[in-house]
């Protein structure tokens, strides 16, 4: 495993956690996972605004989100009505080394960043299970992410993620407001088309 920087406690960036024949692996992966699962624009809950990013999910659950129902995960996509593809065995080994004891992932959010593209400052917390870590891996286009405490408006720390690098919010740092300030446009050549690809673990549910 690659060297680990604690930027806060809970908050862990591993840079180059995964190799570039592993990024394009695992970029192969994806891509297949998103013939079978096309990219949807989620929208804000009551006022319908579109997202920046275009979305999709790999797992037995997917997170999504619409103006009438808002923030949750469901097992099918919202506008083919298929079940999600499977988590790629790649991501599953990345879960095992990241988040060690930890109940197996049930959905894998694929956030799809082009240049313009941002995420604002949120919570992860649509889980009912918040004691497993969130597990994030990078490809493409490096971002600047921004991470705070478990309460809107405190201080918070940005750092740059670079493809390939793997990020885990976990104990005090599992409700941590975090988000995406801004994309590095040409800063890596992993993708074809540019833009970032950013991969989401999560637990949703308790554990038997």
């Amino acid at each position: 495993m690659s060297s680990v920087l604690e930027i806060a406690p809970g908050v862990r960036h591993y840079p180059g956690f995964l190799d570039r024949a592993a990024q394009a692996a695992l970029r192969d992966d994806i891509l297949a996972a998103l013939a079978a699962a096309p990219p949807f624009v989620p929208r804000m809950p009551r006022t319908g605004k579109p997202f920046s990013v275009r979305m999709s999910n790999c797992g037995p659950l997917g997170w999504v989100s619409d103006a009438r129902l808002g923030y949750r995960y469901q097992p099918t996509h919202p506008e083919t009505g298929a079940p999600w593809p499977p988590i790629p065995a790649r991501l599953v080994d990345a879960w095992a080394a990241l988040a060690p004891g930890a109940p197996p992932p049930e959905a894998c959010l694929i956030n799809l960043y082009d240049a313009a593209a941002r995420m604002g400052l949120h919570q992860d917390r649509d889980e009912a299970d918040v004691s497993a870590p969130i597990v994030s891996l990078s490809l493409g286009d490096a971002a600047l992410f921004r991470v705070g405490g478990a309460t809107r408006g405190g201080p918070t720390r940005a750092f740059r993620l670079a493809s390939g690098d793997a990020l885990t919010l976990a104990g005090p740092a599992r409700l941590a407001f975090h988000g995406v300030d801004r994309i590095y446009a040409g800063s890596s050549t992993l993708l074809a088309e540019g833009g970032r690809i950013n991969l989401t673990m999560r637990r949703v549910t308790k554990a038997a």
